[in-house]
């Protein structure tokens, strides 16, 4: 009898320790160290950035149900296309290419505007979305530069289509996207509903918005002559005899 009471309370208390397994681990905290999880807001407040450029454009732009917005200062590894309802306030994010003269090394990272004519790379400012065609690369959007900074848009051929080299499955495989000849390329599959909700007549607005991360400054040798105060330092390169074995 004894043993089966033992076997009973065993059982018992695997299926205790089972039940608290299944619970979250944040759930099993105590309630002094939980603290509530921050739903991960967009790096810039591009419903901020379109009202703006909206003002600034209005009178070039018939449609002001929305805006596309894209942020190259994000990597092509991230969704940086953002489309704003500006009646509703929502944003969709998708990816969307840079041009290769923006990024010669194929890093993923624009490091550079230009509006000159066989540059190949994307330019920054406000255009002016407009007619649907069918080219090269199948169904397309032209574009009309509206500053100073984009004004070749269409001497240059800058238009909105699709390509197999903006696919976001890439950024699996790759960690980022292909790079167009400075057009703003979507993949194929998502080309119809963008050209669909951002259409002929509204405010597309290209610029670095989000801050690149800065550069680590490469590591420097002290100089041969010691500084002041550090007579008695000396490089581990300099070491001779039998290292320590333990970490003092």
């Amino acid at each position: 009898m004894s043993e089966l009471i033992d076997r009973r309370a065993m059982l018992a208390g695997l299926a205790v320790a089972g039940a608290a397994a299944a619970v979250p681990v944040r759930a099993q905290l105590p309630d002094w160290i939980r603290q509530p999880v921050a739903p991960i807001a967009p790096p810039v407040d591009y419903l901020a950035v379109a009202r703006k450029q909206f003002a600034l454009q209005g009178r070039h732009i018939p449609q002001a149900d929305r805006v596309g917005i894209v942020d190259f200062g994000l990597p092509s590894a991230r969704p940086r296309f953002a489309l704003v309802d500006m009646i509703a306030g929502k944003i969709e994010m998708f990816p969307v290419t840079h041009g290769r003269g923006s990024d010669p090394q194929h890093d993923g990272w624009l490091k550079s505007f230009s509006n000159r004519v066989g540059s190949l790379a994307t330019s920054r400012g406000a255009y002016r979305t407009s007619d649907y065609y069918w080219g090269a690369n199948g169904s397309s959007m032209r574009l009309a530069g509206l500053e100073p900074d984009n004004n070749n848009a269409d001497a240059r051929a800058i238009v909105v289509h699709g390509a197999w080299y903006a696919d976001p499955s890439l950024i699996v495989t790759q960690g980022k996207l292909g790079r167009s000849e400075g057009c703003f390329v979507f993949g194929e599959e998502l080309l119809p509903m963008i050209l669909y909700k951002l259409g002929p007549g509204r405010l597309l607005f290209a610029d670095r918005l989000s801050e690149m991360p800065s550069v680590p400054t490469p590591f420097q040798l002290p100089p041969a002559d010691p500084l002041p105060g550090m007579e008695n330092l000396r490089r581990a390169s300099s070491f001779s005899g039998k290292l320590p074995t333990t970490a003092d």
